[in-house]
């Protein structure tokens, strides 16, 4: 069985491989978000149906490419919890791993705090503006975030949580190659790109070595 072929719970642990007791608290995770969906726009209404797809596997693609050494990880703009909360859940048993999920919108970090309770994810929610809490948090070894701006933009937010040695994940859409090109007349990385395992014309972007150029006027 491959990606393509993920539809449902059964299909994403056999794809995956993942333990009895993660797809257990990936299932509490799916609960809540129908649950809740009912009363908050968590994800597109439309791709409930392939959620698994959509949104689990398009999340835990990003596990897999980070370094088994990486501990301290941040995912801005996290919505309803994708994809930091469901990478959260997949490394809660890596010693000394957190998951930090940046959101401004107050009901989504309620509902990603209850997640959070119900799986015992090694993740916290901060309730602020992604500029505000980058100002203050420091360096991270993974920054993640998942079709939250244009990549000039995003880099821009990301910046002040990049060291020497982090790497930025980026679930990215069409028109990846014209955010690289305006991305790269304000900042100075080295980029690389794989094809998303949920999403024939999506990508996953990875970024290091991320630092400004001497331009600063970032319109995104």
């Amino acid at each position: 069985m491959n990606a393509s072929q993920v539809i449902d719970a059964e299909s994403f642990s056999a794809v995956l491989h993942v333990s009895r007791e993660t797809m257990e608290r990936l299932s509490i995770y799916e609960s809540l978000l129908r649950k809740w969906q009912k009363r908050i726009n968590l994800v597109s209404n439309s791709t409930l149906d392939e959620l698994w797809r959509r949104h689990m596997l398009d999340s835990a693609q990003l596990a897999g490419l980070a370094p088994e050494t990486a501990l301290r990880w941040v995912d801005l703009g996290s919505g309803g919890g994708f994809p930091g909360l469901v990478v959260a859940i997949l490394l809660r048993d890596r010693p000394g791993f957190g998951m930090h999920l940046v959101e401004s919108d107050q009901r989504k970090c309620i509902f990603m705090r209850e997640v959070i309770r119900e799986t015992a994810a090694p993740a916290t929610v901060y309730n602020e503006r992604i500029e505000a809490f980058a100002a203050k948090a420091g360096i991270f070894d993974v920054v993640s975030a998942r079709a939250l701006a244009p990549l000039p933009r995003l880099l821009e937010w990301a910046a002040p949580l990049f060291g020497p040695d982090t790497l930025g994940l980026f679930l990215k859409g069409q028109g990846l190659q014209d955010e690289l090109t305006q991305a790269r007349k304000h900042w100075i990385f080295e980029a690389d790109y794989s094809p998303s395992q949920s999403d024939s014309s999506g990508s996953v972007l990875s970024v290091r070595g991320l630092h400004g150029s001497d331009r600063k006027d970032i319109n995104g």
